[in-house]
């Protein structure tokens, strides 16, 4: 097996596909699709964007200083798709992609109400990189969707359908693998998630 030498680019691939909300609820918010986004801290809990400057949501962002992050899932494929292609300057966004904005509770940007996990955002930092700026920010709250509860107030994630972007294409997630730390638990000892499951009630999916 040889190894093809290809140009420097980026190639860190799949990649979380999210709708980044920006822009004022009460006024004209905007929705764009992000593939850059990554999880950036812990404690505090920051993440990061990356966007071009000459998006038409850059200046929403940048003069705000908030943004939510929401999770796109198989039925938001299309709209994910959509507000990644067409700018807010030309459709409505949320009009066209039957989105409802639902209001956040720290920042003044709308929440997509049909997203499975939405997290509100405030810029603490812009580094401009070069074709595209980076904002860091803190998270400052975080919405799940109830029908992704347990009885035991466990959240699952993984029941959503979520999607990813690679190398042009949406995908949606596999079958699991594995979990956390199971390359070096002992053979035959059940987690406590296992030791669970059996109780726990299935989340609602409606």
């Amino acid at each position: 097996m040889a190894k093809i030498n290809f140009k420097p680019g980026n190639m860190l691939y799949p990649l979380p596909a999210v709708l980044v909300s920006c822009g004022n609820i009460d006024a004209s918010p905007n929705i764009l699709t992000i593939a850059w986004a990554g999880t950036i801290c812990t404690n505090p809990p920051m993440v990061s964007i990356s966007v071009r400057p000459e998006r038409y949501s850059y200046p929403l962002i940048k003069e705000s200083g908030e943004f939510v992050i929401n999770l796109t899932t198989k039925k938001l494929a299309y709209a994910t798709d959509y507000c990644g292609v067409k700018s807010g300057r030309d459709v409505d966004k949320w009009k066209e992609c039957h989105l409802t904005k639902i209001p956040a509770d720290t920042i003044s940007c709308p929440m997509i109400a049909e997203s499975p996990v939405n997290i509100e955002c405030q810029v603490t930092e812009i580094k401009e990189l070069g074709s595209h700026h980076m904002f860091l920010a803190k998270v400052t709250a975080v919405h799940v969707d109830d029908n992704y509860m347990d009885e035991k107030n466990t959240f699952h994630l993984n029941d959503s359908d979520l999607i990813t972007y690679s190398h042009g294409t949406y995908f949606t997630l596999g079958n699991a693998l594995g979990t956390f730390g199971g390359s070096i638990r002992k053979k035959g000892k059940q987690t406590k998630a296992g030791r669970n499951k059996k109780s726990q009630k299935k989340p609602k999916h409606n």
